[in-house]
């Protein structure tokens, strides 16, 4: 039966539950990572912060905050980056999910420009706080429409320079491609059916293009990128 992507999914994948613990856990959180870096996922969302940043002062500390961080693998891809380019970033990973935030530090101890809060997106920005870059790698389809526009809308009043969303295209043809890859990596059942639940909650350009009139934008770009996501980069200057 052919699959249908004319709409987003509201399914519940089973990472969705912020008790969640353990070696099921920590393996699905691991191989995301992986297969993110290796299908190139890491440099879409690596690019869009070149893009912002592009205008900086020389010297001046950058903030930036990871939205749904996971292992902290693309805080610790930019704190290397930073590293080999002599810039300042202060990097703060954020996750509701305690094991998830404790296994992100443990990878992360070598790399003391970088710091994790457990916390619910939704209490974050309650807060009085800011930074100058937002990341969302692969966390927004994990909401609502609703629920994205509230976030978003908590992004650009805390989002002094930007915002870099890189998320998953929803496209029957990244569905079977995605199945054959649960084979290659050897993903473990919660992974491979959380992945095909999330490229059913994906997005297609006509519904970033929705948001985008929906919140105003007025500086933003979205490009396709390989494989099968959207970076969607807006400017909040």
């Amino acid at each position: 039966m052919p699959i249908d992507t004319r709409y987003r999914s509201d399914a519940p994948e089973i990472m969705d539950d912020f008790e969640m613990e353990g070696e099921i856990l920590r393996d699905a959180l691991d191989k995301i990572a992986s297969i993110n870096r290796l299908l190139g996922g890491n440099k879409v969302t690596l690019q869009g912060v070149k893009w912002l940043l592009k205008d900086h002062s020389p010297g001046a500390e950058i903030s930036i905050l990871d939205v749904g961080c996971g292992n902290g693998d693309m805080l610790r891809a930019l704190a290397d980056y930073a590293a080999e380019n002599g810039l300042r970033f202060n990097l703060v990973g954020i996750d509701a999910n305690k094991f998830t935030i404790k296994h992100a530090g443990n990878l992360s101890a070598e790399y003391p420009n970088i710091s994790y809060v457990c916390v619910d997106i939704f209490d974050e920005f309650k807060q009085p706080l800011s930074y100058d870059v937002i990341l969302c790698t692969l966390t927004l389809h994990h909401f609502k429409d609703p629920e994205i526009m509230e976030l978003l809308e908590g992004f650009k009043v805390q989002a002094s320079k930007g915002i870099v969303i890189n998320d998953l295209h929803r496209s029957a043809v990244a569905y079977y491609l995605f199945t054959a890859l649960c084979f290659v990596f050897g993903l473990n059942k919660m992974s491979k059916e959380d992945g095909l639940i999330s490229i059913l909650r994906g997005f297609k350009r006509k519904d970033l293009l929705s948001y985008s009139r929906e919140l105003g934008l007025e500086k933003y770009r979205i490009k396709w990128k390989w494989a099968f996501r959207y970076q969607w980069l807006i400017k909040t200057l």
